[in-house]
């Protein structure tokens, strides 16, 4: 099983992709809770150049409160983490697969949920 939802796009530069990715994930209700942006990290860290890499923490509240309802502690696995990348011929947008990730779990509602996530998430990924 594939463990995330990915998109190449091509003929835009990082940012462009970005300001994208944000607005698909707010179309489909995703607030962006934590950025890192890894580049500046490794450089600040250990010196090391890479090319661009950012990681974005995306929420739905509503889709939250119903897993947190179903089993307290699947905050450990928020929020969904959608990942940026320069890569040859453009910039890798890759989304986790809740159910992918949910499979540690043994609660057949808070799957569910996870497939319903994993279905906004796909969609936004494809409005890039």
């Amino acid at each position: 099983m594939d463990y995330t939802i990915n998109r190449l796009i091509t003929g835009e530069d990082f940012d462009a992709v970005d300001a994208r990715t944000r607005a698909a994930l707010a179309a489909h209700g995703f607030g962006i809770l934590t950025e890192i942006d890894v580049k500046a990290t490794m450089k600040k860290k250990l010196d090391a150049e890479m090319a661009p890499y950012r990681i974005l923490g995306a929420c739905n509240p509503k889709m939250a409160l119903e897993a947190i309802g179903m089993e307290p502690r699947v905050g450990a696995m928020l929020p969904c983490n959608v990942i940026l990348r320069e890569v040859a011929g453009g910039v890798e947008v890759s989304a986790v697969d809740p159910v992918a990730s949910m499979q540690a779990i043994d609660n057949s509602s808070l799957h569910s949920v996870a497939g319903k996530v994993r279905d906004m998430l796909a969609k936004a990924v494809a409005e890039i």
